[in-house]
């Protein structure tokens, strides 16, 4: 594997600190100071129920751990997690019982 050259490797972090500054501009410098149209808000309220999904899913779906082999013990503890969230509308409880799942069939399978 060859090492990446500096400049690319900088070249990317300030690219992407610049899109990242621009992008919280955009919503505090410029609409900041105005009221959002009502069918925006609903959208924004989506968005944390998108992104979370996204970057878990792939960590249970292809774990790096197993060499990106799906497996018993994040499949049920997803499944556990999920379930336990719906019944309980609990995140705590959703987090804590699907750690608990992991842990256990990690450890009785290990």
């Amino acid at each position: 594997m060859t090492k990446p050259d500096p400049v690319t490797i900088w070249t990317i972090i300030v690219g992407l600190a610049i899109g990242s500054y621009a992008l919280r501009f955009v919503f505090i410098g410029l609409v900041g100071d105005r009221p959002m149209p009502p069918w925006l808000l609903r959208h924004l309220r989506y968005t944390a129920v998108a992104i979370i999904p996204a970057l878990i899913a792939p960590l249970v779906v292809w774990p790096t751990a197993t060499g990106g082999q799906p497996d018993i013990p994040r499949m049920a503890a997803a499944a556990v997690a999920v379930t336990v969230g719906l019944f309980t509308k609990n995140v705590i409880a959703a987090i804590f019982s699907g750690a608990g799942t992991l842990y256990s069939l990690l450890y009785l399978l290990g």
